[in-house]
């Protein structure tokens, strides 16, 4: 049966109410750049480090770190990543970064592919993932793994091939981020400067993208930013330098991709009177010595028209601490803990994100 054939084909009407399908929610990898089940692409010119970002945190991921800037209080379990790529040896490039970046090599693997080389249909991922538990699988690039017979401009060839993955990734649970290449239209906006048809910034539900910064004193520092973000409110930009050793995370700013890509790009150390406000409300609100539930201080901080990226960077510079009684966590002044409470587990906030 050709293709024709089966698009003509009758098939009987069924349907699904809405009231018999189950809402969930959806589950981040890291709130709110990766989400699970879903496609992420992570764009950027030639040598600007996308490569050495996905392998930092691949290796935080491996021992079960908490990622930068992380919304998430508890820690994560350390995972297995899947790593392919096509542009640098695993042996002399992609292992010794790993290692540089403390990360488990047991929890890095690599699909073979000295017999047959992958592509977004092929079978073995989805095995290699339901087999060995991986949470995120890496494609680098994007030109490699998208499937020899499939022209990046054709807007059906690369539905087609991209369906592929996406049915994967919600069947397994499992993170897919796809590294790309952009193309040379500087002047347009970063969401128009993905390699090849729409329809691949179409398929994924999150785009970031990696940039150089505009201090010149510092070559090496780097902005990431999120170009698109279908399931959360668009994240911050973060901060970092990227070097022969890895990378190092430094920053997290407010800072919009059309802004990060445009010569109007602030240059670091500019003074936030938002943050300083946000201190200032967070001492504020925790002067009374009492502790106070961490939702009613979010939403408080919120209602108050800071936003949470904001909020977070205040809260570790204003030196709130966060403990947590049973189930619930709460916010303190550092004089306001008390470690003599066997209830209570106290938590240094140089081990939280927020």
């Amino acid at each position: 049966m050709n293709k024709n054939e089966a698009n003509n084909t009758s098939v009987a009407l069924e349907i699904i109410r809405a009231s018999e399908i189950t809402p969930k929610e959806v589950q981040w990898l890291w709130y709110p750049y990766i989400p699970y089940g879903k496609i992420t692409l992570l764009q950027g010119d030639p040598g600007d480090g996308k490569s050495k970002f996905m392998l930092a945190l691949s290796a935080l991921l491996s021992n079960g770190s908490a990622l930068p800037f992380a919304d998430d209080e508890e820690q994560n379990e350390p995972m297995t990543v899947i790593y392919q790529t096509t542009e640098d040896d695993a042996d002399d490039t992609v292992v010794p970064r790993f290692i540089s970046a403390c990360g488990d090599c047991n929890k890095l693997i690599f699909i073979k592919e000295n017999l047959k080389n992958l592509s977004f249909g092929d079978e073995r991922i989805k095995s290699a993932i339901e087999k060995y538990g991986a949470k995120l699988l890496i494609l680098d690039p994007m030109s490699s793994y998208i499937g020899e017979n499939c022209s990046m401009n054709n807007a059906n060839e690369t539905r087609a091939e991209f369906n592929h993955l996406i049915a994967v990734a919600k069947e397994t649970g499992c993170a897919i981020v796809i590294i790309a290449h952009m193309n040379k239209a500087k002047d347009t906006s970063p969401l128009y400067r993905t390699n090849g048809s729409i329809d691949i910034a179409g398929a994924a539900r999150s785009i970031l993208a990696v940039t150089r910064t505009p201090n010149k004193g510092n070559p090496a520092e780097r902005y990431l930013v999120q170009v698109k973000s279908n399931l959360a409110p668009t994240g911050n930009a973060i901060v970092f330098d990227v070097s022969e050793n890895g990378v190092i995370f430094k920053d997290e700013i407010e800072l919009t991709a059309e802004d990060a890509f445009s010569s109007l790009a602030p240059r670091m150390g500019r003074p936030n009177e938002r943050i300083e406000a946000a201190i200032s409300f967070l001492k504020e609100l925790l002067s009374d010595g009492n502790k106070h539930s961490a939702v009613d201080c979010e939403a408080k901080l919120e209602a108050a028209g800071f936003k949470k990226s904001t909020a977070k960077k205040a809260k570790r510079k204003a030196g709130i601490v966060s403990h947590k009684e049973g189930f619930m966590w709460y916010w303190s002044l550092p004089a306001v803990v008390k470690p003599n409470d066997e209830r209570q587990e106290v938590i240094d906030d140089d081990d939280l994100p927020f």
